[in-house]
């Protein structure tokens, strides 16, 4: 009895960054200059966005006028994602803070293609667990941690302390104002505490902003 011939034609790989950066139906590639808006907060929820370069701050506004810095994302990080959960207006501002390159793929096709292709279901999954881990660490940051320790956390995490090669220099310029928004205080706490970092060799200025393991002390350190 003869074998049934096997189809040598191979399936097409799936390429989550190929197809992210890619320009398409539904779709695209933008740059955009340092403080740019990419969309306030209020405007129609209607794409996901991907950051290919640069760094995008998530902020958020009260009736008031009161700001806070709610993220800031790197390359690799999606953002906006709230679209498909029915979300109808962002419920944040999304600015770059340096030149950046993002990828916005509309709801529609988003949809699509988490449907479709699993191994991007896979990669857009494992950013949804890592944001959720990610605000509910922030959540017991700002409930049970003083401004000081949350202040050392967020430099250990703009430095990516914990990936290989250990902390990283921070490239990018973040003001006290932006460090305060972030962490709920004031910037002349965020000044007192970056002075005194500075003065137990925690962290250095060499151009970029160098942050120590040696600053993992502070979040260690028991408080009374």
């Amino acid at each position: 009895m003869a074998r049934k011939a096997k189809s040598t034609k191979a399936k097409s790989i799936f390429n989550p960054k190929a197809f992210l950066a890619t320009v398409s139906h539904g779709r695209s590639v933008a740059a955009y200059k340092k403080n740019a808006v990419i969309f306030p907060q209020s405007s129609p929820a209607d794409a996901v966005f991907y950051v290919q370069k640069g760094k995008i701050k998530i902020s958020v506004a009260s009736k008031q006028g009161k700001e806070a810095v709610v993220a800031l994302l790197g390359p690799g990080e999606f953002f906006g994602e709230g679209c498909l959960i029915g979300q109808p207006l962002r419920l944040a501002t999304a600015r770059a803070m340096i030149e950046s390159e993002v990828t916005r793929v509309g709801k529609a096709e988003m949809i699509r293609v988490l449907h479709a292709e699993p191994s991007f279901g896979e990669v857009f999954i494992a950013h949804l667990l890592t944001r959720n881990s990610r605000v509910e660490e922030d959540l017991v940051d700002q409930l049970f941690n003083s401004s000081e320790k949350r202040l050392a956390r967020t430099l250990l995490l703009l430095a990516n302390f914990g990936k290989d090669g250990g902390p990283q220099p921070i490239t990018t310029p973040i003001s006290q104002e932006t460090l305060a928004e972030i962490i709920g205080t004031t910037r002349p706490r965020v000044s007192h505490f970056m002075n005194k970092f500075r003065k137990l060799g925690f962290i250095t200025y060499n151009g970029h902003l160098q942050i120590h393991s040696s600053l993992l002390s502070v979040l260690l350190r028991d408080e009374a």
